[in-house]
């Protein structure tokens, strides 16, 4: 029985966090202007790179989806 109840927390756990990862990467999707990239940037200068990790992470997938979205659009426009 304790393994079952070990194994449905950490399903709980898990979900938990996909839930905060996935509201974090919407609230991070907000930040699409220049001035908004640099107010973020500067917000996360304060902070220690292990602490900006996972944000660093999730901006960097945010930018290459935004660059391939870019490649797409300007190949069906030109």
């Amino acid at each position: 029985m304790q393994f079952i109840r070990n194994a449905r927390t950490a399903i709980s756990h898990r979900l938990t966090e996909r839930r905060a990862h996935r509201q974090l990467s919407a609230e991070l999707a907000a930040f699409r202007t220049a001035a908004e990239r640099t107010e973020l940037d500067l917000m996360l200068g304060r902070h220690t790179a292990e602490e900006t990790r996972e944000i660093h992470a999730i901006l960097s997938r945010q930018d290459a989806g935004r660059r391939g979205g870019d490649a797409v659009h300007s190949a069906f426009h030109h």
